[in-house]
């Protein structure tokens, strides 16, 4: 038994199978809402780096941004500091499922069916690009898309 389970079924009683049902359930549910709000840091993360690209157009376009020394260059910096962030939280959120689907496969060892398990074996476990290219291999890259817009930006303002 692993660390996972604090009492076997014996030890529990009765309620045993309906309850580490119950808990399976309510921890499905929880990496659902994980990934809700993953994917609204990304909506949120993109629409950032949007309007502040579009900024930064503007600037081209408005002479207020010319009497501002270096204003350009701080956005592009600005933009770069985001992106860093924005790469570490998407990190972090595949890192916390990463985590929380080991749970999931954990506690379906003790239930009749192992669904995600079975997924995930199906998908190649994310190693067969043909089978399936996990998303947040693709979530990764955004961040570093944008830096690099940025820094072009940067570098041109700084030229």
């Amino acid at each position: 038994m692993s660390d996972l389970f604090s009492k076997n079924e014996k030890d529990y009683g009765s309620d045993y199978k309906e309850h580490l049902f119950e808990q399976y359930k309510l921890y499905v549910e929880s990496i659902e809402k994980t990934s809700d709000r993953r994917q609204h840091a990304n909506n949120y993360f993109i629409t950032i780096n949007t309007a502040l690209i579009s900024l930064i157009g503007l600037s081209f376009q408005i002479k207020f941004f010319e009497n501002i020394a270096g204003v350009k260059s701080i956005l592009a910096f600005l933009g770069i500091v985001i992106c860093i962030v924005f790469w570490f939280l998407i990190r972090s959120y595949k890192q916390l499922n990463t985590g929380k689907f080991a749970v999931i496969h954990e506690i379906e060892k003790h239930l009749p069916l192992a669904l995600y398990r079975y997924e995930w074996e199906v998908l190649g476990k994310g190693e067969d690009n043909k089978k399936y290219y996990p998303f947040s291999h693709i979530e990764l890259i955004i961040p570093w898309v944008f830096g690099i817009i940025y820094a072009l930006i940067g570098l041109y303002f700084l030229c």
